[in-house]
């Protein structure tokens, strides 16, 4: 039985396609609107309703899918069908299912190695894709690799070298990987799947998109994921996909009903008192704090430590092991506040996160529905806390008048706050020292911070790998 896709023809994607789809705006090709407002209540409400094989619906009761979410009714059966798809729903409404469902259903019925190619624009959105498609292909054997930057890129081969059914990645390491690795070809994969296509586009990754788009081949499914639509990715939709359907979920930008938005207007030089009373007042909660650098993240980090908090930064100076151990260990329990740069507002599904601090404004309002969308996922309740303070009173008008309301206040009366100032300008001080000293102690090593969790993590897992690539047994410490 042959695919449905293979009836159309597609064009190979070329290196300045991306560009010159601006300039063919006036010929755009047709895309078909599916939005949920046009079908109502018609769409299946399982599983098996949408068309699933059996064993990928076991495979959902497993991880406790109860019913399909509103973009996977939507996404899956036109997917089924071999159309392309553009996906566009509010954050945490379930997208990464919405595609690995209809590609595992169709690798059941054409098993092949290579058969999907998925492209993420962060490491750690990587490795959560990787272990999605592995926990619902778990039942059918699906192998999935994950390739990305700040891991060997050795490894990485030998694992591709396997042939895998899925290969998950970053723009970068893909390309390297197409250009360095022998023998690694995307010429068979069936479907290309580009998620957070708009992140991929704001970073940078245009040149590195169009060596992946000529290197597929012409005959595939495409899938287009978003929680936004933007200039770049109709540009990209132009440039990649043929005869698409539009399913848009949510037509405007805007926030999940369970999520509880309130801001906090504070003095700039009072900022880290306010942030340590928010921490106070809702302790006990699980926690995001969402920062714009990364030496920020550290010395919040450092400073919420001093103060007895258990906070772990994430952020994109920490070398790739150190990243997956942060998130690793608050996903777990370990930790109960994470302080992040925006490396952490997309896509990334840690359940139990019950509050997001957004303790320096987005660059833009798309970005605050990124952040506050890591909290109130799947239908569960959860709070958004912003700290606005003098200079940020634009951005955070236009954050609501792209929300259409009025965020409520956060009650935290100032002589409260204020008394926390001593014990906040020691905690400062001890931040700023061992940032002082870490520095010190890291200029030879290509400049990158020290975490505030112990060196030795990373140095001991670094000798482990050494002996276990010389074939030696780890020696125990």
């Amino acid at each position: 039985m042959q695919l449905a896709l293979k009836k159309k023809k597609k064009r190979p994607a070329e290196a300045s396609d991306v560009e010159a789809a601006s300039a063919t705006a006036a010929v755009e090709p047709e895309v078909e609107d599916r939005s949920s407002a046009d079908d109502g209540d018609s769409a299946p409400t399982t599983f098996e309703g949408l068309g699933l094989s059996e064993a990928l619906c076991e495979a959902c009761t497993s991880m406790n899918f109860k019913a399909p979410s509103a973009i996977q009714r939507e996404a899956i059966p036109w997917a089924l069908q071999g159309r392309d798809i553009i996906g566009l729903a509010e954050t945490g409404s379930g997208k990464t299912a919405a595609f690995a469902l209809p590609v595992l259903h169709k690798l059941l019925e054409h098993p092949q190695p290579l058969f999907a190619l998925v492209v993420a624009p962060t490491r750690e959105l990587a490795f959560q894709i990787g272990e999605q498609f592995e926990a619902l292909g778990s039942n059918i054997g699906v192998k999935c690799v994950v390739a990305v930057g700040g891991v060997d890129m050795v490894q990485q081969a030998i694992m591709l070298a396997k042939r895998p059914h899925v290969v998950v990645g970053t723009p970068g390491r893909l390309v390297d990987h197409l250009q360095n690795t022998k023998g690694f070809s995307v010429r068979a994969v069936r479907f290309l799947v580009l998620d957070e296509a708009d992140k991929l586009l704001n970073m940078d990754f245009e040149k590195e998109l169009d060596i992946i788009l000529g290197a597929v081949p012409k005959e595939r499914n495409t899938f287009l994921f978003s929680a936004t639509m933007t200039s770049k990715v109709k540009k990209l939709q132009r440039a990649s996909l043929t005869n698409p359907v539009k399913v848009e979920v949510s037509s405007k930008y805007g926030t999940v009903k369970t999520l509880l938005q309130q801001y906090l207007f504070v003095p700039a030089k009072h900022k880290d008192c306010y942030l340590v009373h928010v921490c106070n007042e809702l302790s006990g909660h699980s926690s995001i704090i969402f920062t714009a650098t990364c030496a920020t993240t550290q010395r919040l980090a450092l400073m919420l430590r001093a103060l007895g908090f258990p906070a772990i930064p994430l952020h994109g100076q920490l070398s790739q092991a150190k990243r997956l151990a942060a998130l690793n260990k608050f996903k777990a329990g370990e930790r109960t506040i994470l302080i992040a740069t925006d490396v952490a507002s997309r896509g990334l599904d840690i359940p139990s996160v019950d509050l997001v601090l957004n303790f320096e404004m987005p660059a833009n309002s798309k970005d605050y529905i990124h952040r506050v969308g890591r909290t109130a996922r799947a239908g569960r309740a959860g709070r958004a806390v912003t700290l606005v303070t003098q200079y940020d009173v634009e951005i955070y008008q236009r954050i609501e008048h792209m929300l259409g309301q009025k965020l409520e206040a956060f009650d935290a009366p100032q002589d409260e706050v204020l008394l926390l100032m001593e014990r906040v300008g020691e905690a400062q001080r001890h931040a700023a020292m061992e940032m002082r000293s870490t520095d010190g102690k890291k200029k030879g090593r290509n400049g990158k911070r020290a975490s505030p969790d112990d060196e030795a993590d990373e140095s001991g897992l670094q000798r482990m790998m050494q002996q276990a690539a010389r074939g030696k047994k780890p020696r125990r410490s």
